[in-house]
């Protein structure tokens, strides 16, 4: 496996964390609900992320709901001194997995203490709150309320810094207001860049960003250019999709998921293809 360390690093909170990271969701079952279809290969897939320089560990307890926080503790405790381990709250999952909103106070109190239970951990480092008013991508509305209930956790020495998710750039600047917002995650790849302005500005102001679904999400990126790119580089069209990522801004921070080892190697391989200004403007074309 190769060096993450080529990828550069940014801060997120107070601690500096490399730009390749692991999201952690595909370790549940399908449709992120229920065990892992094998538990050994999970911890293997954990364990190796961590050994190839991972530092950065996105996750929720939401995801299972409680299996892949589970396996993290499992595989990885005691951690690390430098691995930043990311959750997030703001959903619940009901009966045969849907996804519905949880924001209520003692929701999202609830949640803190599972997520702390189930990582075997005194203070959560960072917890991104993520806006659910719908499931399909941001849409506007008042996070004010569970935002304040999450930053009085905060201030209670529960959790230590605060990130948004799944939000617009309203939200983003309402959320400000209220405490300080150390990442924001949400969708952007090479085909779906809603999220150009914002990501700049948040350089600016030395917020992280982690996209989410960076190489599709549950329908791969397709691309006959990003095919042609990974061609002539001879590596994956996935490997390319994440090498942009990298070089789209140094504030972007990735969290590729998957249960796979070998996809694991594959993601992790995406600091070795420099993309000079020619293959760059091709791939930017994609979204247009």
């Amino acid at each position: 496996m190769s060096s993450i360390i080529q990828s550069g690093t940014f801060k997120l909170g107070h601690r500096i964390v490399k730009r390749v990271g692991y999201g952690a969701m595909q370790l549940a079952g399908p449709g992120v609900f229920g065990p892992p279809k094998n538990h050994d290969t999970a911890l293997a897939v954990l364990r190796e992320a961590i050994a190839g320089g991972v530092n950065h560990i996105d996750t929720s307890d939401y995801y299972g709901p409680h299996v892949t926080n589970r396996l993290i503790r499992e595989a990885l405790a005691p951690y690390p001194d430098d691995l930043v381990i990311v959750t997030k709250l703001g959903a619940r999952r009901g009966e045969g997995g849907s996804w519905l909103p949880a924001f209520a106070p003692e929701e999202l109190r609830q949640a803190v203490e599972d997520n702390l239970r189930n990582l075997g951990l005194d203070v959560l480092d960072v917890v991104n709150l993520r806006a659910m008013f719908s499931a399909h991508g941001a849409v506007e509305g008042s996070i004010e309320a569970p935002l304040t209930v999450l930053a009085e956790l905060q201030q209670k020495g529960l959790v230590r810094h605060i990130g948004l998710s799944n939000v617009t750039p309203a939200q983003i600047a309402e959320g400000r207001r209220i405490a300080p917002i150390v990442c924001v995650q949400n969708h952007y790849n090479l085909a779906h860049r809603t999220d150009d302005a914002l990501i700049d500005a948040l350089a600016r102001d030395g917020i992280a960003y982690v996209p989410f679904f960076p190489l599709g999400g549950f329908t791969p990126l397709q691309s006959s250019t990003l095919s042609e790119v990974a061609g002539r580089l001879e590596v994956t069209p996935m490997v390319v999709a994440l090498a942009w990522l990298l070089h789209r801004s140094p504030n972007v921070l990735l969290i590729p998921g998957t249960s796979s080892l070998t996809h694991l190697r594959e993601n992790m391989a995406a600091v070795q293809p420099t993309l000079s200004p020619q293959t760059l403007a091709e791939l930017d074309g994609i979204a247009s």
